[in-house]
């Protein structure tokens, strides 16, 4: 096995926020590969964030921002397993970040399920009426609507839009990788956007 130079650990480390035996080994794993060494890093985060989510997450923080001009303001609340984690650097960064992201994504919804079915309903209709004189199989109507649901979705739902500091990850794939990292279940609880004369 080559000896990996440590510039690369600390560079893996760096764009993973990972420790830097975590990183080594993967660097290692992956023959010094820096992509294939980061998604073996996402892949174990991932497992890992997997057996959190049952965890109660009963602590936490409130983290509030006005964007300047006073105009736009951001409430989000998010919940963790002990206060030591609440407490960290890391979560109160992603915290501003999540609020600088409601600030100028305007999502109306956390996730997909809380969007109404009146809602979906609605715009499947709309979908579909767009869809009229197509001459497609029933089947690719249906696959086409969903497509364009989920896209809908991406849109209005924080969790499934793409993340402003790197439009490769969603919010929801941000949450995974800070769990991995903290070892701890960590969600968005809620969130609430005001804006003058909206």
């Amino acid at each position: 096995m080559a000896k990996i130079d440590l510039k690369l650990v600390q560079e893996l480390r760096t764009r993973t926020g990972l420790g830097m035996l975590d990183c080594r080994k993967a660097l290692e794993e992956a023959e010094g590969n820096m992509e294939t060494a980061v998604e073996l890093l996402r892949k174990r985060g991932a497992a890992v964030a997997a057996k959190r989510v049952g965890k109660d997450t009963q602590e936490g923080l409130v983290h509030a921002y006005i964007h300047p001009g006073s105009q736009v303001g951001v409430l989000v609340e998010i919940n963790c397993e002990t206060d030591f984690v609440a407490r960290t650097e890391e979560l109160r960064n992603f915290a501003q970040d999540l609020c600088l992201q409601i600030t100028a994504f305007k999502p109306l919804y956390l996730k997909p399920e809380d969007v109404s079915p009146e809602f979906i309903a609605h715009e499947t209709e709309v979908f579909k009426a767009q869809l009229e004189g197509a001459n497609k199989p029933e089947k690719v109507i249906e696959s086409i609507i969903k497509g364009k649901l989920e896209k809908l979705f991406s849109e209005i739902c924080l969790v499934k839009q793409a993340y402003l500091r790197d439009d490769q990850k969603t919010i929801e794939d941000c949450v995974q990788d800070l769990m991995a990292r903290t070892g701890e279940n960590i969600t968005i609880r809620r969130f609430a956007r005001y804006q003058v004369g909206a």
